[in-house]
């Protein structure tokens, strides 16, 4: 039995005081049995965990916040090029949730990347996460691609740690405005900036 859910779809500056507590809390139940470390950015009222995303999409049922998607448009380098994308990231949805094809009704988020005109939405996961992200590219929506390594700037700049990160995640890479053979080839992309 499916959830029935219903999406706002909204620029970052339209979203209230309220809306930001509610979503932060969404991310810590989401997140934090993953490990406290990946609840902790979302102390308090902080909706965001690294980059802050310009467009969200949330969906919500009769219980509150059902999932949520944000979005960012920036260039990343792959192998040194320069390539347009809308990252995707800050996925989750409600444990409570999983399993009953909430994952399927991300497809609202197309006509958007379509109106802000990028080749691709990018974003990561990790590799825990291939089987689900496998089911979403099913339908030919996405393309997992593994292999490729991801160097991100940390979200705060440390005395004892280095200012970036490199990780083997999986990318994810959605077909926009170009088809998904115009996706250069590379090994290494570089976010140029904190992961969404």
């Amino acid at each position: 039995m499916r959830s029935q859910v219903r999406w706002k779809l909204c620029w970052e500056n339209e979203l209230q005081l309220s809306d930001h507590i509610e979503l932060a809390e969404f991310f810590r139940r989401t997140y934090g049995p993953t490990g406290a470390f990946n609840a902790k950015p979302f102390e308090g009222s902080r909706s965001w965990a690294g980059a802050r995303p310009e467009f969200r999409a949330i969906a919500y049922d009769s219980s509150g916040i059902a999932a949520h998607m944000g979005i960012l448009r920036r260039f990343i380098k792959i192998d040194g090029a320069d390539l347009l994308v809308a990252e995707l990231g800050l996925y989750g949805i409600r444990r409570d949730l999983e399993g009953l094809g909430i994952s399927s009704s991300f497809r609202v988020v197309l006509p958007v990347l379509q109106e802000l005109a990028v080749p691709f939405g990018f974003g990561t996961v990790r590799p825990a996460l291939h089987k689900h992200v496998a089911r979403l590219g099913r339908g030919g929506l996405l393309v997992v691609k593994s292999g490729v390594r991801v160097r991100s700037t940390l979200r705060d700049a440390l005395l004892d740690k280095p200012p970036t990160r490199i990780d083997d995640a999986l990318v994810v890479v959605l077909p926009v405005g170009r088809p998904i053979t115009d996706w250069p080839a590379g090994e290494m992309i570089d976010r140029n900036g904190a992961e969404l």
